[in-house]
């Protein structure tokens, strides 16, 4: 059974309020936090995969990207291209993708995994960039927002509404001990 509720915040210092079903938001954020999880993990896995099978010609690296696939007039050229070939950036690159995608898919350490998830979507913005601010941020398809942006601010939406504890095991792990006893893990958390 739906149940409907209103919402009363400040956004902006301007009272807003509005109705909303308990079910469909959480039935929304659960299916947003998988989806967003598993296109996260996809990303991850194939390039963990390629990387670890055993062919070092097959290996994934974002080195020819980082000098080849940045558009012409990205302001940080020079900062990409420093970071090709660093072993580094190809592993927190293919981790931090697959890491964030499994927590999102358990719903375990929710709020942790879309901070990280967000950053990641930054970098990957900043990477599309045509042009600097007096070009208008060109991105592939359009002007400022690409589906960089979208992911990124769809994974603090998650964080924010702590969609982890809609079917997920952070609604079990906030009951645990040690976080009963170390308040401050729940901003890892929900």
């Amino acid at each position: 059974m739906s149940t409907r509720q209103t919402l009363r915040s400040e956004v902006l210092g301007r009272p807003v309020s509005f109705d909303y079903s308990e079910t469909w938001v959480g039935y929304s954020l659960f299916f947003l936090r998988v989806v967003m999880g598993w296109t996260l993990f996809q990303g991850g896995v194939t390039k963990l995969v390629t990387y670890l099978d055993g062919d070092p010609a097959n290996d994934w690296t974002a080195a020819g990207f980082l000098t080849n696939g940045i558009p012409e007039g990205n302001p940080l050229t020079g900062t990409f291209a420093a970071m090709a070939g660093n072993p580094a950036i190809d592993w927190l690159n293919m981790l931090g993708l697959t890491l964030a995608g499994l927590a999102l898919l358990a719903g375990a350490l929710v709020r942790f995994a879309a901070f990280w998830g967000a950053v990641m979507m930054l970098f990957y913005w900043l990477a599309a960039l045509e042009g600097g601010l007096l070009a208008g941020l060109p991105v592939a398809h359009g002007w400022v927002v690409d589906d960089h942006i979208v992911y990124a601010v769809l994974l603090f939406g998650l964080g924010a509404f702590g969609a982890g504890r809609i079917l997920g095991l952070d609604s079990y792990i906030e009951d645990t001990d040690l976080v009963e006893n170390n308040p401050w893990l729940r901003a890892l958390l929900g």
